[in-house]
């Protein structure tokens, strides 16, 4: 394991806590290893807009809805997996872990004591399948309710310092150039997994595509997270080793016996008139095509979370979410989990392992038509559109899929990978479906503005 010289993080005061500092060891990169961990919580005033509070540093996790969520810096533990048991290792690792940390909690909300923050590659053979990060510093807000967590590894100790988080770095003189496919190549694909559809091979495939930017300075995750959260104040703002974006889309929110997933398929892009949008959100409600789409991800979704609930309310008809650039066709789904063969409930993360690939995000049937993704799409994903999230002590957390996101250069500070996909079915038209991965590809476009 590589041994670097320990890094010092900064927070600006936050009241009732005062100025805090933590050594920041090298990051645990072997899996095997389990350290013992000294996990503190307390709660704290208002610390204000948690972004603010951020320091510059090379590991930054954040999770941001509304306003409330959790920041986070710094590595006590880390395991990177790979593989099709990717995130069932890194749960059985968590739970290695819990078991002997030393855990004190004054708050004991979800989120509080230990926690990890984790994201997770869309392909069981991508190169690199996920890490899950326990960090060294939480500050979190939750229904009024704010504190600090901080994280001790073994022989680590807190240091006292002076001073306040760099300025964020902004964006310069982005370009963009295309990523493993062109616009015009990529409709080619999309109109070879329409004749696949109609030849009865698959019911859905989602494609996807993906696009370089540059900027003329390096890259701070920082403003683009706050970018987004500030832009997008209802998805999931978030930042996971060097994966940036806000997602609309919960795949799974455990709270004691609770769970909940939100499912998004059928999209139209909006137009800025008001009495428009209402009529194209009409249209969408309306449509079979995106009807189709979405029947086919909500089908998909409680069937796979069938054997581990007693009882399940999903509608039957979807909403229309309303986001700043686009509308979704949505279905809010609820259930009970039930207890295991072992007497225990499954953990968030067990549970997103068990739901990933959705249709929403392979297509329909989902082994089939993922198949066919990695037959037709000609690239590798990465971990957008795999799971993205965060897991705590007691098993609770919210897993979301990792839409409207952009995956960091680890060679190049200054270049950042945007993703963007779309469902396609039978009826599905290449330009359209171009058209919407446009509009997801807004998002992060903007947030890229100088």
């Amino acid at each position: 394991m590589t041994q670097e010289t320990p890094a010092t993080l900064m927070i600006r005061a936050i009241p009732g806590v005062g100025w805090l500092a933590m050594s920041a060891p090298a990051p645990t990169r072997q899996a095997a290893r389990v350290p013992t961990l000294q996990v503190r919580t307390h709660a704290v005033a208002d610390p204000g807009d948690l972004l603010d509070l951020i320091p510059a540093n090379d590991s930054v996790s954040t999770w941001v809805r509304r306003g409330d969520g959790m920041v986070a810096w710094g590595e006590a533990a880390r395991i990177d997996t790979a593989g099709a048991t990717r995130m069932l290792d890194a749960d059985a690792w968590f739970g290695r872990l819990r078991e002997g940390a030393d855990i004190s909690d004054d708050v004991d909300l979800p989120g509080t004591g230990l926690i990890a923050f984790g994201s997770f590659s869309f392909d069981d053979d991508a190169p690199a399948g996920g890490a899950l990060i326990v960090p060294r510093v939480v500050v979190g807000r939750r229904a009024g309710h704010a504190w600090i967590t901080t994280i001790d590894p073994d022989g680590a100790a807190p240091l006292a310092i002076d001073g306040d988080r760099a300025p964020l770095a902004l964006p310069t003189d982005v370009t963009y150039s295309p990523g493993a496919v062109t616009p015009q190549e990529w409709k080619a694909k999309v109109a070879d997994a329409v004749a696949r559809i109609r030849a009865g091979e698959a019911a859905k495939i989602v494609l996807a595509r993906d696009v370089w930017a540059t900027s003329s300075s390096p890259l701070d995750p920082r403003a683009l997270v706050t970018r987004f959260s500030h832009a997008y104040p209802t998805t999931w703002a978030f930042a996971v080793d060097g994966l940036v974006g806000a997602t609309p889309e919960m795949l799974i929110r455990r709270e004691r016996r609770m769970v909940a997933s939100r499912v998004l398929a059928g999209t139209i892009r909006r137009t800025g008139d008001d009495e428009r949008d209402l009529a194209h959100a009409a249209a969408l409600a309306r449509s079979s095509k995106d009807l189709e789409e979405h029947e086919f991800a909500v089908e998909s979704l409680a069937r796979a979370l069938a054997p581990f609930v007693e009882s399940a309310n999903v509608p039957e008809v979807p909403s229309v979410l309303h986001l700043p650039n686009v509308m979704h066709l949505a279905t809010d789904v609820t259930a009970v989990l039930q207890r295991g063969a072992d007497g225990a409930r499954p953990s968030a993360l067990r549970l997103a392992a068990a739901l990933h690939p959705t249709a929403a995000v392979g297509g329909t049937p989902t082994a089939d038509a993922v198949r066919l993704v990695g037959e037709i799409e000609g690239m590798d994903r990465g971990r957008y559109a795999g799971p993205v999230g965060w897991i705590g002590s007691e098993g609770d957390g919210e897993w979301c899929i990792a839409l409207r996101c952009g995956a960091l250069d680890p060679a190049d500070p200054r270049r950042i990978r945007l993703f963007a996909g779309c469902g396609i079915v039978a009826a599905s038209d290449p330009g359209a479906e171009l058209d919407e991965t446009e509009a997801k590809l807004e998002p992060m476009r903007q947030a890229l503005l100088g």
